[in-house]
């Protein structure tokens, strides 16, 4: 064997996670009584520049942080998973409000074609297997859509149901350092952020329906009701699974 191949160093490949729990909790000090719209710049433009995505669903809430992280960077990507079950009123939200504000980069997903055709060749699985249905078209899309990232931010907010409560700013999520800016945000102070930034409503809201996912597993939501009680109507789930998979 030549010298030079001798002395060459062996590839490997680093499987360590990205972040740990150690930095979300060195973030969430850091940045414990800073206001979100300054927490983002400085992730968006310091540490986290150029590994860092905005996932939205282009729901009924999702301007006011599509509309913060735009101020920092337009050219964030803004990653956006089509189920292929989504209203056209969201799909055509998401054109008129990305364009709006600027985004350069917005990013489509949809579910694996061959995927489908074997899990669900009826497109029916939502009917006898919610979970199942989500795993297949937002889990997997969103996961290969985070591929090239370390972190991601996302728009959850404590007061969108119990298994919300006790949202973190920073958290851990598979290896990635998910990040919810708007975790102690009320809908009061939503509301007042869309109205101060003149952002537009989702054309749902007004019709009922405060949280807006794929048509057939999202119903109109009564006054005094939960926001989200409307997303699987029926049923005890309450989360799609892109916020309930492992550390």
């Amino acid at each position: 064997m030549p010298e030079a191949a001798r002395q060459r160093a062996v590839d490997s490949i680093d499987t360590a996670p990205l972040f740990t729990a150690a930095d979300a909790d060195r973030l969430t000090a850091h940045y414990a009584a800073v206001p979100a719209q300054d927490m983002l710049a400085d992730l968006i433009l310091g540490e986290l520049n150029d590994r860092i995505a905005v996932v939205s669903s282009f729901g009924s809430e999702s301007a006011v942080l599509l509309d913060l992280v735009a101020s920092a960077s337009k050219d964030v990507p803004v990653i956006f998973i089509n189920t292929q079950k989504i209203f056209g009123e969201t799909l055509a939200y998401r054109d008129t409000l990305a364009e709006q504000l600027g985004f350069t980069d917005l990013r489509v997903y949809r579910p694996d074609p061959r995927l489908l055709a074997q899990k669900d060749a009826t497109s029916t699985r939502w009917r006898y297997d919610a979970d199942g249905c989500c795993d297949l078209r937002k889990v997997e899309p969103l996961r290969r859509a985070l591929a090239p990232f370390g972190a991601w931010i996302s728009g959850r907010k404590a007061y969108q149901g119990r298994s919300r409560a006790a949202l973190p700013r920073f958290e851990i999520d598979e290896g990635r350092l998910k990040i919810n800016p708007f975790a102690d945000w009320s809908r009061e102070t939503v509301d007042a952020a869309f109205a101060a930034r003149k952002l537009p409503l989702h054309p749902l809201e007004a019709q009922g329906y405060p949280s807006v996912g794929c048509v057939p597993c999202t119903a109109k939501v009564l006054p005094g009701q939960d926001p989200r009680a409307g997303r699987w109507p029926g049923l005890e789930k309450t989360e799609c699974g892109i916020h309930q998979r492992s550390p």
